[in-house]
């Protein structure tokens, strides 16, 4: 058997680094059950990945993709969103079935009158006053 080199691979991944990121990745699939596309020849997982890479069987370009995806901790997703609300409209139905979230958006203007509504009443001075007489005439 013919030993699997960096060089081997460099031409299908023009980085090391980028090569031994896609090569760890495709070995982390194989260890949790991925399918191999090459004869394993009682090679272990990262000689696999690389042989796999080297032979272009597998695409590093997807790997690379399957990388990042694997990476990210928010994936946004491009939706087309409808022109008119499909919540509070009489020419749109609703199905019963659909699971959509709806949430009401609040105005800067509106949250300043809230929070103005929530204003505390103003104390009363004189009993405060009296208060801190009595407390300096304690000790």
């Amino acid at each position: 058997m013919a030993r699997v080199t960096v060089e081997d691979c460099v031409d299908k991944v023009e980085n090391r680094f980028e090569l031994i990121l896609v090569a760890s990745h495709r070995a982390r699939m194989i260890s949790s059950g991925s399918k191999i596309t090459i004869e394993r020849d009682n090679d272990k997982n990262p000689v696999v990945a690389l042989r796999e890479i080297a032979e272009t069987t597998v695409s590093p370009g997807d790997l690379k993709e399957d990388l990042i995806h694997s990476l990210q901790k928010y994936v946004e997703v491009d939706e087309v969103e409808p022109e008119e609300p499909l919540v509070g409209t009489s020419s749109a139905s609703v199905d019963f079935g659909d699971t959509k979230v709806t949430s009401e958006h609040t105005t800067e203007e509106e949250l300043l009158k809230g929070i103005e509504g929530l204003a505390l009443e103003p104390r009363d001075d004189t009993q405060e006053e009296s208060q801190g007489e009595d407390a300096d005439h304690r000790y």
